[in-house]
């Protein structure tokens, strides 16, 4: 208290000190464009800790106030004596003046009804740095995670190095002639040299010495840089087996539609200073679909599509090459590699996020985030076992991952698919249709007892729709399922569907024309409905798949030499090297973005050219950072091998 008066004694001087006019200057004052959105009152946080008195130094605050229907913070700078309790206190009292005048006056009657503030909460922004032993743990981990590729790539250089020198006949260049490669460097073809065991038994320990240093100079070679690096800018097909060339293009483009939209939805959430004017020119625009606008998010659906049809072929390649044999190891191995492909990523990603979130000092919009990170804390061990989505949304540990848990629990479906699918067409045909039904049915019951609209809002006020909806595997199943058709279709067909040019013609007419009816009825059907809606539970029912029917109908059509110039576009070898780094950019660029907003300490101003800057920033970050992730965590677990051979 004597910290506080001696600060509001001091500003109602005629030649206040500097230390007092940089606090009054950092409080958060009313702006233009209220009507418009601009409600907030931030402040400036570093002008107010660069505030020091002799006995104290500035603290920045928010005090978050209702004012009849209108939420609202103010950023405070009181002395960094003062907690929180009494900052509230402070508030509630009137004590904060200056002049006889409210340092946080109440938004003028002739904007807002209700001329009584009634305080909420208040929140101090601390400027020190405390981590945690959850936070070290997961820096060390992400730290263990990049230092090993770094020290195999000093390893493999050193031994490439060596293997240049006169090497002397020793034991080396015994194992060397016996096949043996001491220093784990792999053949042309990509695997090991193998080596005869009763010769390593005839030759004794110095043969069993070779080839335990042979393990861990092989396995150091596949984390190493000079490994990892080879074949990510390589523009021929990633799509492993060959073909399907069009799928590298519709990745990248349905990437750069979630990226364009979360890049559009954080800052709207609650960093707009014309929230309002957004809301009407973006909102209910259809030239704004790749922003926020409408269904932004039938990218995921597409993603859907392409895992279903791709593990469909991954696995009955995997059949073929077992003679035939769908056995329990081979599906347990199936499973494996994809939990191999996609959790260590995930997991530096997670662990990154934790760790980063407790080194940075936030400005006055991190608040929504917070929530977020005490998530991560308690439930990481959903995103461990890809079961996140399951769990209540405001439960889940890094939001944007909720599609990992989705995607591995529709894989692991696959195998059972492709069982009845080889026993008996006939049930393989019923159980398809069956749970294409159930994933129909159950998104228009829940869609109409609900009241859900046909697409998440962007102000996030319709909870019931993540919640009970958007992330769950019961309700987006269709489209993968349909992938799993189209590739069982694609990988099995021994003669084309498409033998005339009209029947190209007449799929490309339906086709575009089904893609323009989706995304046209969902403007249509913008609002949330006040009563359970038939039209709006028929459009949940049945939209996502039939999106999917349309991106199955252009994968087809390219297979099959109808796709023109279409096909061009999305088989231009440009895609490959973006699609080889796809899953990193999913999971990084959200860190980026939510970086930029949680640093930010004072409101973003929408415009089309400011959002477009902002998407371009977020995207050159994300494909710089996501390269270096994808060779330093993601490709050597792709790369490496259990077995000794």
């Amino acid at each position: 208290m004597e910290d506080n008066d001696a600060f509001l004694w001091e500003i109602n001087q005629d030649r206040p000190k500097e230390y007092a006019v940089s606090m009054y200057d950092a409080f958060g004052k009313m702006g233009s464009n209220v009507e418009g959105g601009n409600v907030n009152r931030p402040g400036l946080l570093q002008l107010c800790r660069s505030a020091h008195a002799p006995t104290f130094s500035g603290q920045y605050c928010q005090v978050f106030l209702r004012q009849g229907t209108v939420q609202y913070f103010v950023g405070v700078c009181v002395p960094d004596s003062c907690e929180e309790e009494e900052v509230q206190m402070l508030v509630l009292y009137g004590r904060l003046q200056f002049s006889q005048t409210s340092l946080i006056p109440p938004l003028p009657p002739i904007l807002v009804n209700q001329s009584t503030q009634e305080m909420i909460m208040t929140h101090c922004l601390s400027d020190t740095i405390a981590p945690d032993a959850s936070d070290v743990t997961c820096l060390f981990v992400c730290c263990v995670m990049v230092a090993i590729p770094l020290v195999a790539t000093l390893f493999t250089a050193m031994m490439r190095w060596q293997q240049k020198k006169e090497v002397k006949p020793t034991v080396e260049s015994f194992c060397l002639n016996t096949g043996l490669n001491l220093y784990g460097t792999l053949n042309t073809n990509g695997s090991s040299s193998e080596i005869n065991s009763s010769t390593l038994e005839e030759n004794g320990k110095h043969t069993t010495l070779c080839f335990s240093r042979s393990c861990v100079y092989r396995y150091l070679q596949v984390f190493s840089l000079q490994t990892t690096t080879q074949g990510i800018f390589s523009t021929s097909s990633s799509i492993p087996g060959g073909g399907y060339s069009c799928l590298n293009g519709i990745r990248v483009l349905s990437l750069l539609w979630i990226i364009c939209g979360h890049s559009a939805q954080f800052p709207v959430i609650n960093n707009l200073d014309n929230y309002k004017n957004w809301k009407n020119t973006v909102e209910s625009s259809p030239l704004y679909v790749l922003t926020i606008s409408g269904p932004v998010f039938l990218a995921v659906d597409t993603f859907l599509l392409l895992g279903g049809l791709l593990s469909a072929r991954s696995l009955l390649g995997s059949i073929n090459r077992a003679e035939d044999n769908l056995s329990t190891s081979l599906v347990a191995n199936y499973l494996f590699k994809r939990i191999k492909r996609i959790q260590p990523l995930h997991m530096f990603i997670m662990s990154l996020t934790i760790g980063l979130i407790s080194l940075v000092q936030w400005g006055p919009y991190w608040f929504p985030f917070i929530d977020t990170v005490m998530d991560c804390k308690t439930y990481w061990w959903a995103n461990l076992l890809l079961i996140g989505n399951l769990l209540p949304v405001h439960e889940i540990c890094i939001p944007w991952t909720w599609y990992l848990s989705l995607d591995f629990q529709c894989y692991a479906t696959t195998p059972l698919l492709v069982y009845f699918y080889r026993l008996n067409r006939g049930v393989f045909a019923v159980v398809s249709g069956g749970l294409l039904l159930m994933t129909t049915v159950t998104s228009a019951v829940i869609t109409a007892l609900l009241q859900l609209p046909v697409f998440q809002p962007s102000t996030l006020k319709s909870e019931n729709y993540v919640l009970y909806y958007y992330v769950k595997p019961y309700t987006r199943y269709g489209p993968f399922l349909i992938g799993v058709l189209t590739g069982i279709y694609l990988t099995t067909k021994k003669h084309q569907l498409l033998k005339q040019k009209w029947q190209a013609i007449l799929g490309w007419f339906c086709c575009l024309s089904l893609m323009a009816v989706l995304v046209g009825l969902a403007y249509i059907l913008r609002e949330t409905p006040a009563y359970p809606s038939v039209p709006h539970a028929l459009y949940q029912g049945l939209h996502r798949q039939l999106w999917a029917l349309a991106v199955t109908w252009i994968i087809l059509a390219c297979e099959e030499g109808y796709g023109g110039f279409i096909k061009s576009l999305l088989s231009l070898g440009f895609w490959v090297p973006l699609s080889n780094i796809s899953f990193a950019c999913y999971l990084t660029h959200p860190v980026f973005i939510i970086l930029y907003i949680g640093l930010q300490e004072t409101p973003l101003h929408y415009t089309d050219i400011n959002f477009m800057y902002l998407f371009l920033g977020h995207l050159v970050l994300t494909l710089v950072i996501s390269y270096v992730l994808t060779v330093l965590v993601e490709k050597p677990y792709l790369l490496l091998k259990w077995s000794s051979t």
